[in-house]
């Protein structure tokens, strides 16, 4: 499974070689409704393209300075470890505690300390939002934000430079307008925010 620095066309390829790519009805993280779930598990339960796919992403901020890498759980977990390897820095997550995301495990952010928050798949951006709040709480500066996908359709905004390797384009509807629904198509939640910890 070699290769070099893959263009948008083999990273497309590779999402969907490997299944990453799945239509059908989803309830998403964010709550919206789509036809369309990209399962980043699937091309991450690969060692090697987790660090290459990674790598690739690192290299967009490398002159950011970063000194800390900080993805939302679950998601975002192995892309912050495996961002912050290629950056050669740490690596920690987030987690939601009673609905707010925060630093747990005795990971902690230094006033001042040069953050990149990263996750597999950006749709409203609330995740990493959350995430970036909760190292702004702790003094930490948000100095960018990274995504294996970019489903958002342009409409994810954030207050520092983003960048993802592929934009995957998919319909969301808010549930009480989604058609899936109306056509009584039973609707699947792939995603982990309903987990415990």
């Amino acid at each position: 499974m070699g290769f070099g620095e893959p263009g948008e066309a083999e990273i497309r390829q590779i999402f969907e070689k490997s299944g990453a790519i799945l239509s059908g009805h989803f309830i998403l993280t964010s709550g919206r409704h789509s036809d369309t779930y990209v399962q980043c598990a699937l091309v991450l339960q690969y060692p090697e393209l987790a660090a290459q796919l990674c790598g690739v992403l690192a290299e967009r901020f490398r002159g950011l300075n970063v000194n800390c890498v900080v993805g939302p759980a679950l998601g975002g977990i192995i892309i912050a470890y495996e961002v912050a390897r290629a950056l050669g820095v740490r690596g920690i997550f987030t987690e939601r505690v009673e609905g707010v995301m925060r630093l747990r495990r005795g990971f902690t952010v230094a006033p001042g300390e040069r953050v990149l928050v990263v996750e597999d798949v950006v749709t409203t951006g609330g995740s990493v939002k959350e995430a970036a709040a909760a190292v702004a709480a702790l003094g930490g500066e948000v100095v960018g934000f990274g995504a294996l996908i970019d489903r958002s359709g342009g409409q994810a905004r954030f207050d520092a430079p983003f960048a993802a390797l592929l934009k995957v384009g998919a319909v969301t509807w808010e549930p009480d307008a989604c058609p899936l629904c109306r056509q009584g198509v039973p609707a699947v939640k792939p995603g982990s925010r309903g987990l415990g910890a």
